[in-house]
């Protein structure tokens, strides 16, 4: 019997099909007005950290973004950035079936506007419990903080919890903490071998055989 009682999901490259918010923020805004994709990054970029660990919001910087870019962009460009997250419904599935098998959660460097709203939009609460944001902890996965918020809210140890995520770099302190770290591949999106490595390495069996090949 498997001693995981709880596995937690990065959300941008491992929920999603994109491998950061901000690629999806700067792509789906480029698109929308002409104006280059790597312009949007730049005026954007310089606010990222601020954003995710909850020290200003949208609402404050888009109006310095919009100055940078010399375009005066309405705002509900952000939200409908946040409607255009491309899920990844493997993942997903692969979340619904372990859930039957012990607690399924997210922990994410991200901006709360954002988690907020999709929230909502994507009705990530009825799946995932607990959803931990870095701009709402006041840090973010380079450290312990945030880790051990998710952990409490689960109610497990570091030995009982998984956590998975796209870039190696953010592993490092949750496998301090002790516990069980995967790096998953978003290029590959190989998620049926996530599944029989989380089987086979931690004895957490989502019940369902995954034979399609990985997109």
């Amino acid at each position: 019997m498997s001693s995981v009682k709880a596995i937690f999901f990065d959300y941008d490259g491992v929920l999603t099909r994109d491998r950061t918010g901000s690629l999806t923020m700067n792509r789906f805004v480029s698109a929308q007005t002409g104006i280059p994709c790597e312009r949007v990054c730049r005026a954007l970029r310089r606010h990222n950290r601020r954003l995710n660990e909850g020290k200003a919001s949208y609402a404050e910087v888009w109006p310095i973004v919009c100055a940078e870019l010399e375009r005066e962009l309405p705002f509900d460009l952000v939200t409908r950035a946040f409607e255009s997250t491309p899920l990844n419904e493997e993942m997903l599935q692969l979340a619904r079936d372990l859930k039957r098998h012990c607690a399924v959660g997210i922990i994410t460097d991200n901006k709360k506007e954002r988690i907020d709203y999709l929230k909502q939009y994507q009705r990530l609460p009825e799946l995932f419990a607990p959803i931990v944001v870095s701009a709402e902890v006041g840090c973010t996965k380079a450290d312990s903080p945030i880790f051990e918020v998710a952990l409490a809210c689960a109610g497990v140890d570091p030995d009982e919890s998984v956590f998975i995520d796209n870039t190696p770099s953010n592993l490092v302190a949750a496998a301090a903490l002790g516990m069980k770290t995967v790096y998953f591949d978003d290029e590959k999106n190989d998620v049926a071998g996530l599944a029989r490595l989380l089987a086979a390495q931690f004895g957490v069996n989502g019940g369902r055989k995954m034979f399609h090949s990985p997109s």
